[in-house]
């Protein structure tokens, strides 16, 4: 008999005790019937008989299963077998024979073709044994079809139990596999968990429906001191000081399904202790048509803007107490310079020293007007009129010549066209005066700077472009942040603040427009100011 896992025999167990209640029953019905037709031949064996088949019920019902071997299945039915044989002698026409179908259905699908082989010869033999020595059992068609229906039955136990094995095997299997996967999955799960929990930026996974799926430890740490839902704390744009109501702060954003990047908040009135936060809402990548959500990720950023703020004050401060002085400076040497008496050696060094203190105050004076502005961008006061963009333009080369002549570049003009724009002017002459100067003073000597205006119907475009080394991929995306100077630069003799093209974007912008570049290493800069030709178009 093949061995058996304990939950084969628990199933098992669960067939048995179906098997003994319709054994049961069918017995009783069985008693009841042959004692009212007077078909009990042998009185005291037929009460043995049944008592041992009600009595190999109930150890069936009451065995402990799980702690008896495997061979101990095989002793019910067997006990079974015998009892109804006995019986089917006691009372030959009562149609007993039909009984063994409930052992046998129990040895077939406990002990396989085994157990319906070993049916098929216990069953015929006791039917021909019975046949030969007992002279009420007379040979009929019922000699034959009861063998063969006991063993049918059995046959078919077997196939049915094999079946439901291989069925429960991969279930089993199945079952298996989900658990390694949940198993892997859970591990996978409490590792980005401990991954989020040890970053120091708050995360935040939010449904489509707006509600609320993720949060790390580093969330809970900002929400401890600024309500990112903007409930019970005031929330204020990036400059500090405009108020941002409920529903348009980042997370109320992000859960209506807005997507945005490093969006500065602060919370907490200016003057109270107040935190900064930069946030960012992105779409999650998703490999179906399901919408998996959006991430939000902030991060505290209020040392930095402290730091970025105390900056920009003291540079502020220092700046405006130099430029009273350089004024000063520039004024006496203007008197000493027109003094004729004064000597020509004297006269050269008084006019570089000149020279040197201009360009001073002009560094000074851009520095001013940068730290004048809120750190996202400047707000310049503009006095907007109809104005011919190539006449300003003609102007500021004609101011530059001189310059471009002493580094022997050649300014092209060529380009030019003619038209108007409602800009204002004189912070237009600052952007184009910015541009030709940096056109000259990064180019290479005997190069060329080509200035260009086209006009279209509702834009203007101003092109400045240069033979110098070139802006890398990298670098271009930072060239107009303040005091940014690029590698190439930096390692030049050229002088620069890193302040001159911030200004020109913020003035640019402030008229409605865009100033991008357009360079590779090597081949020279391209600068471009796109303004709308009137006030409210789009460039």
């Amino acid at each position: 008999m093949p061995g058996l896992s304990l939950t084969e025999r628990l199933g098992i167990h669960r067939s048995i005790l179906s098997n003994q209640a319709l054994l049961l029953a069918a017995t009783l019905l069985l008693v009841v019937s042959a004692s009212l037709l007077g078909q009990v031949r042998n009185a005291p064996l037929f009460t043995v008989s049944v008592t041992v088949i009600f009595g190999g019920a109930v150890f069936a019902i009451l065995a402990p299963w799980r702690a008896l071997p495997a061979w101990a299945l095989g002793l019910v039915p067997v006990i079974d077998m015998v009892a109804i044989a006995v019986l089917r002698e006691s009372a030959p026409l009562a149609g007993v024979g039909l009984l063994w179908a409930f052992p046998a259905i129990w040895i077939g699908s406990t002990f396989g073709v085994g157990g319906v082989v070993a049916v098929l010869v216990g069953v015929s033999a006791i039917v021909t044994f019975q046949l030969v020595h007992d002279a009420e059992q007379r040979l009929t068609s019922s000699t034959f079809v009861l063998p063969f229906t006991v063993v049918a039955l059995s046959a078919l136990a077997h196939t049915t139990a094999r079946r439901a094995r291989a069925q429960r095997a991969l279930l089993e299997k199945q079952s298996a596999d989900l658990r390694r996967s949940a198993d892997r999955a859970r591990r996978q799960e409490d590792l980005v968990t401990e991954v989020l929990d040890a970053v120091d930026f708050g995360v935040i996974r939010v449904t489509p429906e707006g509600d609320l799926a993720v949060t790390n430890e580093a969330h809970a740490r900002l929400q401890a001191t600024v309500d990112v839902l903007g409930a019970p704390i005031a929330a204020y744009a990036a400059d500090g000081t405009t108020p941002v109501p409920a529903e348009a702060t980042p997370l109320s954003r992000a859960r209506a399904g807005e997507l945005f990047e490093g969006e500065l908040v602060w919370f907490g009135a200016p003057g109270e202790d107040r935190r900064a936060l930069s946030v960012t809402a992105r779409r999650l990548p998703s490999g179906s048509d399901a919408d998996p959500g959006t991430i939000v990720v902030s991060r505290d950023v209020t040392a930095e803007e402290q730091a970025l703020r105390a900056r920009d004050d003291l540079v502020a401060s220092v700046s405006h107490e130099l430029r009273t002085p350089l004024t000063s400076i520039i004024g006496y040497l203007d008197l000493a310079l027109d003094d004729p008496a004064i000597i020509a050696e004297t006269r050269e060094r008084l006019e570089v020293a000149e020279r040197n203190a201009t360009r001073l105050r002009e560094l000074v004076s851009d520095i001013l007007s940068m730290s004048a502005a809120s750190r996202h961008g400047a707000e310049f006061d503009l006095v907007p009129t109809d104005t011919d963009i190539a006449a300003i333009v003609r102007a500021a080369i004609e101011s530059q010549q001189p310059r471009a002549a002493d580094h022997g570049i050649r300014i092209d003009s060529s380009g030019l066209r003619d038209g108007s724009a409602h800009v204002d002017p004189r912070r237009l002459r600052q952007v184009v005066d910015n541009l030709i100067s940096n056109a000259i003073k990064y180019n290479v000597r005997g190069g060329t700077v080509t200035v260009a205006v086209d006009v279209s119907e509702t834009a203007v475009q101003i092109a400045v472009a240069d033979d110098g080394p070139g802006i890398s991929r990298t670098e271009q995306g930072r060239v107009f942040d303040r005091f940014f100077r690029g590698d190439a630069v930096r390692n030049s003799s050229t002088h620069g603040s890193g302040l001159g093209l911030a200004i020109s974007r913020d003035i640019v912008r402030a008229h409605g427009g865009e100033i991008t570049v357009s360079s590779a290493l090597g081949t020279g800069a391209t600068f471009i100011v796109r303004l709308p030709r009137t006030q409210g178009s789009t460039p």
